[in-house]
């Protein structure tokens, strides 16, 4: 690993682990969340209509909705507190790259939304009786995945409208456009998991979910300097 790369790393770590320091102390967005993820769950468990649609036919779509809606929070958070304090233009004027701000925001983001997943799996399965069993732990790898996808995209609009007064509107209307190539094939490998398809159906969404989070992930770490300029 070059010297470079090594201290952007280092540098996003250290600023993941102070937004999660944050984060721990106010628990604030992250409770919001989870409270908002149960009541969507809750929500659609009582609208539900068991004889028209089947269980492992409508949780994947719960699931997926509910996390992608409850992650949103989390994103909104990730500039808020540099924002409100004026911190912001102290972090660019430190030493380090501009892609280690985006790269540490991008860490914490996805911890926050991993965390809110933990509820919404569990939550889901109890709510719906789904036959986790064997799938729990492929279906988990799909929430990584996915998570990589979302949060890429969802940390670089959070970095583009911080400074907007309509940050809260702006950023679901930039973002959710790009959620989709992501929640379409993890919804779809969710789905063909807890139906027990074959593993071979299942890859080629994996592969789609995959190839959007590499590209993601680059072109969000490239495109985040130049959100900052002046």
């Amino acid at each position: 690993m070059t010297d470079p790369t090594r201290g952007i790393l280092v540098s996003a770590w250290v600023i993941a682990r102070k937004d999660l320091a944050i984060e721990f102390r106010t628990r604030s967005a992250f409770l919001s969340a989870i409270v908002f993820t149960l009541l969507s769950i809750v929500v659609f468990f009582f609208a539900w209509d068991p004889t028209a649609v089947g269980p492992l036919d409508l949780a994947p779509g719960v699931l997926w909705v509910t996390f992608t809606f409850s992650g949103m929070l989390g994103l909104h958070r990730a500039f808020a507190v540099e924002a409100r304090d004026g911190a912001m233009d102290a972090l660019l004027l430190a030493p380090v790259p501009r892609e280690s701000i985006f790269l540490g925001k991008l860490l914490a983001n996805l911890a926050f939304v991993l965390g809110v997943q933990t509820v919404a799996l569990p939550a889901v399965s109890l709510f719906y009786n789904l036959p986790l069993g064997a799938a729990a732990l492929p279906i988990a790898g799909v929430l990584v995945l996915a998570s990589i996808g979302l949060v890429s995209v969802g940390t670089l609009f959070a970095g583009m409208t911080a400074n907007t007064r309509m940050t809260e509107l702006l950023l679901p209307v930039l973002a959710l456009p790009f959620f989709i190539p992501v929640v379409i094939p993890a919804a779809q490998s969710t789905a063909d998991l807890l139906a027990g398809r074959p593993l071979a159906d299942v890859f080629v969404w994996l592969r789609i979910l995959l190839a959007f989070d590499l590209v993601f992930l680059f072109a969000c770490t490239v495109a985040f300097p130049f959100t900052l300029e002046d």
